[in-house]
């Protein structure tokens, strides 16, 4: 008797199989960084006085213990011309183009660095493109610019994936997870998000240990008009970026107890792996979460040992691009712990949101009030909202790549 083994397919079967090229034809031939501005402008305006999003408006940060750049972030924040982010075009020899933003200083790390490994590869090998740039920098990266640099150009090779198949992103990596996406808001106009229709809000927290007991009766007061906007089922976070030690988060998770806050978001530096830890085990009344300022799966790993965290936040731009993301997610649904990203609803996070069972939730940043109609008109309509039980949602755009709509200056 003939044997055949198992997995061998008839001849005919062979035949009428898709026959799918190792390669996928392409070249990439150029590298540039560009600036872009909105195929469809936004009307600038001044906001109204008050907004949170005004220079004069405090938010606590890691650099409050220093009366001088206490009161305004942008103070202490690096020059956009020398360090600030970067948009990054890749294009190949069959005219097809991908955009990638990427965070700080990354765009000196693309220029001198990662370029040259670039030119002539094959976009579509992804990971191995990714591995080659983490090797390459090791030396000098694995956090911080360095890997804003991949990150970037990482999200520009998905674009040009998508662009190249006609196909949006997140349909490339798993397709729907949901239906639309439930969004919160970030920001203190509390009353101009709850009246847009927010049930879930994130307020960025005022004030640090620098300003004593006064400081955390404002804080509390702050979260005290949130609950008394969204009613009692809306959803509350908080952000104190950075600010806060365990004893004064301690302290503040006891005080706002009774206004049932969902997360106290990187209440501590980032590299207090163990300090996030002890707030983990011994807070009850709220989720701690972090990892905005996080690197790569070995960085979320640290949190994962030390039990840091129970919701992850790392962001697409910082964290490795998309490719990494989703090995980040993958660590984290092993244990069950959501990944709700920064700045996940951003064009391109929004896709991955979408496509990944363990991420619940976007973030959105709401245009300050005091601006014409068009540009609220605008922000429904760019993140395409919709509204419902959850207050609004969100859905990715359905155009190939990242569905960008803007133009290279």
């Amino acid at each position: 008797m003939r044997r055949r083994h198992f997995l061998q397919l008839p001849a005919a079967a062979m035949a009428a199989a898709p026959q799918v090229p190792e390669k996928s034809g392409m070249k990439i031939t150029s590298v540039r960084l560009v600036r872009t501005r909105p195929r469809r402008p936004v009307p600038s305006y001044r906001p109204a006085p008050g907004s949170w999003s005004t220079q004069g408006v405090e938010v606590a940060n890691p650099m409050s213990i220093y009366p001088k750049y206490k009161a305004n972030r942008a103070l202490f924040f690096p020059d956009p011309g020398h360090l600030g982010g970067f948009t990054v075009e890749i294009a190949t020899d069959k005219g097809i183009k991908g955009y990638g933003s990427g965070g700080p200083g990354g765009g000196a790390v693309v220029e001198g660095n990662l370029r040259k490994l670039l030119l002539g590869e094959d976009p579509f090998d992804i990971e191995r493109l990714w591995d080659m740039m983490w090797r390459a920098t090791m030396h000098y990266g694995r956090m911080g610019i360095a890997i804003n640099g991949i990150s970037g150009v990482d999200i520009a090779l998905w674009d040009l994936i998508g662009n190249a198949l006609n196909m949006p992103v997140y349909k490339l990596i798993g397709g729907a997870t949901k239906d639309r996406i439930p969004a919160y808001c970030t920001g203190n106009d509390i009353e101009q998000h709850a009246e847009f229709g927010f049930k879930m809000l994130k307020l960025a927290m005022p004030h640090g240990p620098a300003d004593g007991r006064e400081g955390m009766r404002k804080n509390l007061a702050l979260v005290e008009r949130a609950r008394k906007a969204l009613g009692p089922d809306g959803e509350i976070m908080l952000d104190c970026w950075m600010a806060w030690t365990e004893r004064y988060t301690l302290e503040m998770a006891e005080m706002l107890a009774p206004l049932r806050v969902y997360w106290m978001e990187e209440c501590l530096q980032p590299h207090d792996y163990e300090g996030f830890g002890r707030l983990n085990a011994q807070i009850k009344s709220t989720r701690i979460a972090t990892g905005e300022h996080e690197y790569t799966r070995y960085g979320f790993r640290q949190l994962l040992e030390h039990r840091s965290a129970s919701i992850w936040q790392p962001d697409m731009h910082w964290c490795g691009g998309l490719t990494e993301m989703r090995r980040i997610a993958a660590l984290a649904a092993a244990y069950d712990i959501p990944v709700i990203p920064h700045g996940g609803g951003q064009r391109d996070a929004v896709h991955f949101v979408m496509a990944t069972t363990n991420s619940p939730w976007a973030e959105l940043f709401m245009p300050a009030p005091g601006g014409p109609p068009e540009v609220y008109r605008r922000f429904e309509e760019d993140n395409q909202i919709t509204r419902g039980p959850e207050g609004i949602y969100v859905r990715p755009s359905d155009r190939p790549g990242f569905g960008w709509e803007f133009e290279v200056v």
